[in-house]
């Protein structure tokens, strides 16, 4: 069982910069693959962008690639987000599993507790 505890997030104006940390606390590297997804109330999860360890298996989503960027310090995966919108406004998960297969829900099979992103002036 991998524990994933998220940090960072909070209230922002349009065009304001994040950055969201997620930890997998008792392991020294992590699970192979960790990204970040984000939902909105009645709407389905949505993934932003997932890692492998060394950078390797990086993938984006369209809505976020270019304003957002993941890194990654051994256990420890960061998210900045900037050129922040209103549109990003949502609840950002972190997410991790043993494979980046993509950026589909079922492709992960840990999840931290969540974190909330505002954007609104």
């Amino acid at each position: 069982q991998v524990h994933l505890e998220e940090s960072g997030g909070g209230s922002v104006p349009p065009g304001g910069s994040l950055r969201l940390s997620c930890t997998a606390p008792g392991t020294a590297e992590g699970p192979y693959c960790m990204g970040w997804f984000r939902q909105v109330s009645g709407v389905e999860r949505e993934g932003i962008v997932c890692t492998g360890r060394g950078g390797l298996d990086t993938h984006y989503a369209d809505s976020v690639k270019g304003r957002f960027t993941i890194s990654r310090d051994r256990n420890t995966v960061y998210l900045k987000m900037d050129r922040l919108k209103v549109d990003d406004t949502a609840m950002y998960y972190c997410a991790a599993d043993y494979q980046c297969d993509g950026l589909r829900p079922a492709d992960f099979h840990y999840w931290g507790q969540g974190t909330q992103v505002t954007v609104s002036s």
